[in-house]
Formats: C-alpha cells, structure tokens, sequence
C-alpha cells in the first residue's frame, strides 16, 4: 500500500488555524482521527489523482490529518464497493445512456443499496429521500415524476453524502484514415455499443482496434462492477431493448414489449435468435436470467431487478413480467441493461460470482462473439454471422488495446496502433490531435460525473456538518479550469444539468470558502487544539 502525504510544513499548519482565531483550550477534546482520501493512480487518471491532492491541501488548512491513497483502479473499486473499507474516495460514474433516467443516479443515495456491493457504498441513510426515490419510479405521469426527482435532490445535497465535483466534458479522436461513420454518443463518447455496430472501414483492415487506459476488473456478468467491464460484454450479450444513438428505446432481442396494465409486461422475442454455440435463443432463457440475477448476490442491477415479482416462460417466445408496483422505467431502461444469458450454461453454476477466468462461460447472442482475452495486453471479438443485424455491420472484429495509460493510448492514436480512444483525452493532448489531419476530435457533453463518497458509517462523516465543512473547503472551480483547462463543469447534483428535464438548478452549491468552512466546524461544536488540529 502506498501513500503519499503531500504535508504543509507543521509551522503553516499551525499559523492557518491560530489566524482564524479558532483556537481554543481543548484540552479535554480528542482531536479529529487521521483520514485517508482514496483515488487512482496518477498513470490511470491524473485529474481525480490531483483533484485529491487539491482537496487534501485545504482539509489540512481546517486542521485535519489527511493522507492521501493512490490506488490501482480495480483495487480502488474492490475496497470502495465490496469491502466499502475507505473514509473518503474519489471514484466516478460513466455517463451511460441508460442513465439519463434519473432511476440509475437517484439510486446510489438509497439506503437500501448500501449492503456489501451495492452502490450506495457510503452508506447514506435518509428515510425521506428512500420514500421520494420510491415514488418517483412509480409515477408515470411525467411532470409529477419530474417534480419527486427534484425533490429528492433538494432532500440529499443539503446533507452532502456524495460531493459531485465536476462533469467532465467527454472529448475523444479517432483516425479519419481508417474508419468513417464514427459517431460519439452523449456520456459515452466515441465506446459506446453503436460505434462498432455503425464504423465503415475505409481500408483493407476492417478490424476496428480500440484504445484504452483500463481493462475490465473483470467480464464475469455477474461480477463486474466496472464500465469497462459492461461496455465490452455488451457486445456480445444481447439485451431485449437497446437505447439507439439519439437515446431513444427500440426493440432488440424483443419483436414486442407490450404493458398490459401498470404492473404486467408482455414482451415477444424475435424468430431465430441463437447464442454463439448455436442454442436458440427461448422465453425461458429470458425467465431464467431475470430470475437468476435476482437470486444472486450481485447488487450492480439490483435498482433495476428491484421492481420485479416474477418473470414467466408463457410460451417458446412470449414472457410475462409482472412487477410488484408500478415501474415508470422498467420497460425503457431496466430491459435494456440485462443481459440475456443462456440458461444451458448457467444454470448449473451455484456461485457464479466465485468462477475464475478459466471457468468464466463467455456464450452470448450479441452481434459480436468473444474470441480472446490476454490480461494487460488485448481483447478479442468477431463478427457474429448470425446475427439479425449482421448484415448491418460492415467490421469483421473488434480489437481493445489496453495501455497502462492515456499517454500510450495516444501514442497508440498517433502512430496508427489503435483506430480510436475509449477514454477521454489529457487537456495537453487535445490541441495535438486537433493539430493532427488524420485525426478528428469529437467533444460531447458527459452525464457522468467524478464524486467525492464520504462513508457515513465512519467519523467523522458520519456527522452531516463535518461533511458540509469540509465540502465548502473544495476548491471545485480551480478543479475545473486547472486540471480540466475549462472543460467541464463544477458539479451540484447526481442529476447533470446537461439532463435538462431531471436536473434540479436551484439546489445548494457549497461554493468554495475557507472561512464557511471553519464557521460552520465551529456551529457543530469543533475547534483547534494548540497545534492547530481540529477537536472535538
């Protein structure tokens, strides 16, 4: 385990908080415990590994010990998520299309998600914001929905659980040589599940090669709890409903998904569909899934799986979902997140979250096939022939680089190595691939965001005060036009305001000032002792 502790001298400490004239005789106060800020790598992100020391820097000037905790990637997402054995981490979400439904993000707040795995890691607890979390995924009429999504932002930022620091524009490039029809999605850039589908090649290669910094932390599809993990399996496990390019749900794997009444859902699936070992594709395969995800202990989907009662074969192709309330975005998005599983494989695995990548089954129905895996180096599909819209898909394979970093990536990128990035470029390499004729950068809009997750079930975050101090005391501006170069935005709600209609503008900003800050530790009854640590 490495740790950094970029210090200021012992004087300074001492100097900031006797300033402020804080100082009071505390001798029978404890001082404030030690904390450990968790983020990545400076090689895998050097914006969120410097966003930490940005944040650090200030927390030592209110008094605090701060250590700041680079860590590998999976590693990081092992201790935030499994083990949720951190104080505070910078960790982010992927802007993924099914997560402009405000069900996804509102979710990770919910106390009930906050067991081992789930996604509410930092275990916020506020009965309020679960009863308004419940209601607005029941309500279909849309402006009533809309105003519960707001409320429920009003009802957990005040109590600051998870700091969104900023959204981070999506800007990536691709090679305009090797492959044209490269459309960048909004939060997913340049990766998302269209690009392979849609790219023409413009040469004799029609392998597309992507670049990456990250491998999966697995492709276990009832392990992985990483976007690089799910946006490679997704290729080639199908789902019943895609979400098209322009966000919009179309059938897939279903010929018809039909809502009887508020709770029941008929869906159809097409004629001939197979998995890759050339099983068809049947209403059980479909039961068995949905039943199988539910019965695991596999919390990734649960704010999807958690509305539904049963799921029933009803004939070869037909399956009836009944829900145990009504579910304004079941249909839409939960049906276009699980991945369809064949049942001849998998329903002899008890403990499917323990198999090792020797054991893994990679069988999908997708319009691409697993063909190899070497860790650190290169993943592998093909074309799947047999596939509904193969004929729509002019790449024969698709090819993922893994880098250690993004400067390999854009080595990668400059040199003809890899045909496009799945991560967003360095504020440095940007003008240079701007710079460059055979390239052609693309910037979009990201729904996603980097969060700072205090764990509540620890101090002193367990104290909302502490958490609303020490959030003043986030210098997120000069996160922005530093580490960014101005491109991004300085963050408010788990709800982007680039998601117009969810997004609740007139929520609390936390705008950065020391002096609030040391206000606000004070009102909760904190002050310094002689050495300028902060007591209680």
């Amino acid at each position: 385990m490495t740790v950094f502790t970029r210090r200021l001298g012992y004087g300074l400490l001492v100097s900031t908080a006797l300033t402020v004239g804080a100082f009071s005789a505390a001798s029978a106060q404890e001082r404030v415990p030690a904390i450990t800020l968790g983020t990545t790598t400076e090689a895998y992100d050097p914006i969120r590994y410097e966003a930490a020391f940005i944040i650090a820097e200030k927390w030592r000037e209110l008094g605090l010990e701060v250590n700041v905790q680079p860590t590998e990637f999976s590693t990081l997402l092992g201790r935030f998520y499994d083990q949720q054995d951190f104080d505070a981490t910078i960790i982010g979400w992927s802007g993924r299309v099914d997560r402009l439904d405000p069900q996804f993000f509102l979710g990770t707040l919910d106390s009930r998600q906050s067991n081992p795995g789930g996604n509410n890691p930092g275990g916020y607890s506020n009965p309020e914001y679960d009863a308004l979390f419940d209601a607005q995924g029941k309500e279909f009429d849309i402006t009533k929905r809309q105003e519960l999504v707001h409320q429920a932002q009003e009802a957990y930022v005040p109590d600051a659980p998870v700091i969104v620091l900023f959204y981070r524009d999506e800007v990536v490039a691709y090679n305009n040589t090797t492959f044209g029809e490269m459309n960048a999605m909004a939060g997913e850039g340049l990766y998302s599940e269209w690009t392979p589908m849609q790219a023409q090649p413009l040469g004799d290669r029609k392998t597309l090669r992507i670049g990456g910094p990250q491998e999966p932390d697995n492709i276990n599809p009832l392990a992985s709890t990483s976007v690089w993990g799910w946006k490679w399996m997704r290729l080639y496990y199908d789902r019943l409903v895609r979400l098209s390019p322009d966000v919009e749900p179309i059938n897939w794997m279903a010929e018809s998904v039909e809502a009887i009444d508020d709770t029941t859902i008929n869906v159809t699936l097409r004629e001939g569909l197979t998995f890759h070992d050339g099983e068809p594709v049947t209403a059980a395969d479909v039961a068995f899934t949905f039943g199988y995800y539910q019965t695991q202990d596999y919390s990734y989907f649960n704010a999807y799986l958690a509305p539904v009662e049963t799921v029933e074969a009803t004939g070869d192709l037909t399956v009836q979902f009944k829900l145990k309330t009504p579910s304004a975005s079941f249909a839409n998005i939960a049906l276009s997140q699980i991945p369809i599983l064949p049942k001849h494989i998998w329903e002899g695995i008890e403990n499917p979250g323990d198999l090792t990548p020797e054991q893994l089954p990679t069988v999908g129905s997708g319009p691409f096939k697993f063909a190899t895996y070497n860790r650190g180096e290169i993943m592998s599909l093909e074309k799947n022939e047999n596939h509904f819209r193969a004929d729509d898909v002019a790449v024969d394979g698709v090819e993922f680089i893994i880098y250690a970093d993004m400067e390999g990536v854009f080595t990668g990128l400059q040199t003809g190595a890899i045909d496009m990035t799945a991560w967003r470029m360095e504020a440095g390499q940007i003008p240079l691939a701007e710079q460059a004729d055979h390239l052609n950068v693309i910037s979009v809009p990201d729904f996603g965001y980097y969060h700072l997750t205090y764990n509540t079930k620890r101090e002193p975050f367990g104290d909302a005060a502490v958490r609303r101090a020490l959030t003043h005391a986030m210098d997120r501006e000069r996160m922005v036009n530093v580490l960014l170069d101005g491109r991004g935005e300085v963050g408010t709600s788990v709800i982007a305001p680039i998601n117009a209609f969810w997004h609740n503008p007139f929520v609390e900003t936390f705008d950065f000032d020391m002096d609030v800050a040391r206000a606000k530790l004070e009102e909760a009854g904190y002050s310094w002792d002689a050495e300028g640590r902060l007591v209680k």
